[in-house]
């Protein structure tokens, strides 16, 4: 049985879609974690 061309654009689709989700989280920046409220206010303080 032959598939259709709805099936093949089903599969682009979700791959480009993947793709797009795993290139958008590139070059994300910054703290992992909360830093402690006391190094915040020493900073401010310097």
């Amino acid at each position: 049985m032959k598939p259709c061309w709805a099936n093949y654009l089903l599969w682009l689709i979700i791959t480009l879609a993947g793709i797009g989700a795993m290139l958008s989280a590139c070059g994300q920046k910054g703290n992992l974690y909360l830093p402690d409220e006391s190094e915040s206010r020493e900073q401010e303080q310097k």
